[in-house]
């Protein structure tokens, strides 16, 4: 099969699975289920993971950055100052300018704060950061994130860490069509049909975090969610069979014996 690949803020991808780096038991594993998931690209909550304590344990020492593109995010924060705050860090850290924003409302839902994010991309965007943003599905205010300069669109397909699935295909499908940077689902993916659907909508690419770590054996839930993701993206370039009403034999009538 042809197909282009996955370019965001001029880095290309092979891999249409990005994973995240929490929840595991330990970085060996997080490792493993990376390699299992065929992943180019990790996503890094910069409050959370070890990145620099050399007494503990070190993600790096696991996940290379050489190998695989580090994607800081800023999880855990609730407002645009500690998110832009928490990835100016990040650069200073590692150097690293793709980042992935996401500016929560509140600690139950862990929905996105759609003018706080708005409000940080822009902040962000001007201090030369290639963001990736995390939003609600609102084509409206995907629209206004896209219009900011936002690397990629990131809409939920449920809450984060539900394993719920994709809630709302027709907007998550709404703006996929309206959008001219890549759309990548985050968020709420349970398992592999999911991460099928969010691909057959016509979406560039899955985010997961939960789905993989959470399973009772992560390595083999992390091939599974490759091939969906791979299958997804195949059917979605077949382009699917209409629906119909009624029934619709194989065999033609025509011409019966």
């Amino acid at each position: 099969m042809i197909d282009k690949p996955l370019v965001i803020a001029g880095r290309r991808f092979s891999s249409r699975l990005i994973i995240g780096t929490g929840k595991y038991k330990s970085y060996e594993e997080n490792a493993r289920a990376a390699e299992a998931a065929g992943a180019e690209m990790v996503t890094v909550a910069v409050r959370r993971v070890n990145l620099t304590d050399k007494d503990k344990p070190l993600l790096v020492d696991y996940l290379s950055p050489k190998k695989f593109t580090y994607l800081p995010n800023t999880a855990g924060c609730f407002t645009a100052d500690d998110a832009v705050r928490t990835l100016r860090l990040a650069r200073e850290a590692g150097g690293w300018t793709l980042v992935k924003l996401e500016v929560l409302a509140d600690p139950k839902t862990l929905y996105p704060d759609m003018e706080e994010t708005l409000k940080a991309a822009k902040l962000l965007l001007k201090e030369g950061f290639e963001v990736m943003v995390y939003c609600s599905d609102d084509p409206v205010y995907a629209r206004k994130l896209e219009d900011a300069g936002c690397a990629a669109i990131m809409p939920l397909g449920s809450l984060i860490g539900s394993g719920l699935g994709i809630l709302n295909p027709v907007n998550i499908r709404l703006i996929v069509e309206q959008s001219s940077v890549p759309v990548i689902v985050d968020a709420g993916v349970g398992t592999a049909s999911d991460a099928a659907v969010a691909m057959e909508l016509g979406c560039d690419g899955v985010l997961m975090n939960t789905a993989i770590a959470e399973a009772k054996d992560p390595i083999l839930m992390a091939s599974a969610m490759r091939h969906a993701v791979i299958a997804g993206r195949e059917a979605y370039l077949a382009g699917r069979m209409a629906k119909k009403r009624y029934a619709d034999p194989s065999s033609p009538l025509a011409g019966l014996i």
